[in-house]
């Protein structure tokens, strides 16, 4: 049964005042990451304290550099399940984890930061771990959030 909206809504807004697009159906993912030229950055938001202490804090961070992905979206574990479920099959090869941040090129895994990566690290070094990761696989783009 998913979280109520109510209880996650803060979370939710979060992201979006970043300007981060949520995904809430299979439809939005795929059409999300096939309609995407260049990057896209895919963000499992989850309810624990990993994400709201560290993984929302070291993305909105992150999200001050550039280069930066050219789409940044997330789905919300427990609430958008069907989504979530879609999202996650796009991290091929890596159990699922929330929160997790997945970015993918042409529809395809280029990076991953799991759950594990993330609990044990404040939000500046999730920021760094990320402005790495966008330096490496996002440096050729506009680094534009649509």
């Amino acid at each position: 049964m998913p979280y109520p909206e109510l209880m996650i809504r803060p979370m939710r807004e979060e992201l979006a005042r970043l300007g981060v697009e949520e995904w809430k159906t299979p439809e939005q993912v795929d059409e999300g990451i096939k309609n995407t030229k260049g990057t896209v950055m895919v963000v499992v938001n989850s309810i624990c304290g990993c994400a709201a202490g560290k993984a929302r804090p070291g993305i909105t961070l992150a999200l001050q550099h550039n280069p930066r992905p050219d789409k940044v979206a997330t789905v919300f574990a427990g609430a958008d399940i069907e989504a979530t479920e879609r999202a996650r099959s796009y991290f091929e090869g890596y159990p699922p984890s929330s929160p997790s941040i997945g970015i993918l090129k042409d529809g395809q895994l280029i990076y991953i930061l799991e759950r594990h990566q993330i609990e044990n690290r404040f939000a500046e070094q999730i920021a760094e771990e990320l402005t790495n990761a966008f330096d490496k696989f996002c440096a050729s783009q506009t680094g534009a959030i649509a």
